[in-house]
């Protein structure tokens, strides 16, 4: 191992998370703040933490996060992605655990285009006989 630090970027819906994974004691910053402060929601938090749990390495290692875009959902699945991606750089062996888990796959779900002539994307106008 050469680097000291392993950058990756996670993406879900409309917000990226840049995330830089270094060995360490587990603080994790998301933004300057904790991940208790940055994600109050439960279930954001534990999304955060999965790809940690599934590859036991919650203690080991420091991350830096900046998330941008998108929404608490949005954000905590890109910083999963993310933190993945930089886990997977880290040790190319992690890769079976992460992929058998499916955090390594983007999740390409985003919100579709409303349509011209048209109410929202599927939503149609309230048709009128007379």
């Amino acid at each position: 191992m050469t680097a000291t630090r392993f950058y990756a970027t996670g993406k879900r819906k409309a917000a990226i998370a840049k995330v830089w994974l270094r060995e360490g004691s587990g603080d994790i910053r998301v933004n300057g703040r904790t991940v208790e402060d940055y994600f109050t929601m439960d279930t954001a938090r534990e999304m955060v933490f999965q790809p940690l749990a599934v590859t036991d390495s919650g203690s080991k290692f420091d991350l830096m996060i900046k998330v941008s875009g998108g929404g608490i959902a949005g954000q905590a699945g890109a910083v999963k992605h993310g933190i993945s991606k930089a886990l997977l750089e880290f040790d190319a062996d992690l890769r079976g655990q992460l992929k058998k888990a499916g955090y390594l796959t983007r999740d390409a779900r985003i919100k579709e285009r409303k349509k011209y002539g048209q109410r929202g994307a599927r939503a149609r106008f309230q048709f009128s006989k007379r």
